[in-house]
């Protein structure tokens, strides 16, 4: 029987999962491929991947630490990289979702002016952003294999259940 937490944790399972899975898909094309992008995405390939791994730790710090320095777009991390960082992630994520549980999570935002009181609890905000911005930037790159004329994996849900997941 499902349980909001056991719907929660398979959200955040799929997330991960799907980013694996585009990543493994990616390491099968051409190397030259993760440089295009196409207009109304992020950018390229690599650089929209490594942006959407990047959030996910700038989240999971949230979930802690009501402030955080301003994002500062990094270097394009490697496929293999980026691949054992979304890993990474998937434990953290059970971890936040062990706290949320038990109720031991508490994230807030702390605002930047005083006419911005910031966000208190957060950790809702955080959790849903997390999950759309994934499949927002995933979307954009399967969007820019497909305007190359390449295959696109299937990444949505119905996919992921027939792999057994669910």
């Amino acid at each position: 029987m499902s349980t909001p937490a056991s719907v929660l944790r398979e959200a955040f399972e799929r997330h991960s999962w799907a980013t694996v899975k585009l990543l493994d898909h990616l390491e099968t094309q051409d190397p030259e491929l993760l440089a295009h992008g196409v207009p109304g995405t992020y950018g390229p390939i690599l650089e929209t991947l490594t942006h959407l791994v990047d959030a996910d730790d700038r989240y999971l710090l949230r979930m802690d630490e009501p402030t955080i320095p301003p994002y500062e777009p990094k270097p394009p991390l490697a496929v293999a990289q980026l691949r054992d960082r979304v890993r990474e992630h998937a434990q953290r994520w059970a971890e936040m979702l062990d706290r949320l549980d038990t109720g031991e999570l508490h994230a807030r935002i702390q605002g930047n002016e005083s006419d911005d009181p910031g966000i208190d609890p957060a950790e809702t905000l955080l959790l849903l952003q997390a999950l759309h911005h994934g499949d927002d930037h995933r979307a954009q790159v399967c969007s820019t294999l497909g305007s190359l004329g390449l295959q696109v994996p299937d990444l949505d849900v119905w996919a992921y259940w027939d792999e057994g997941r669910g």
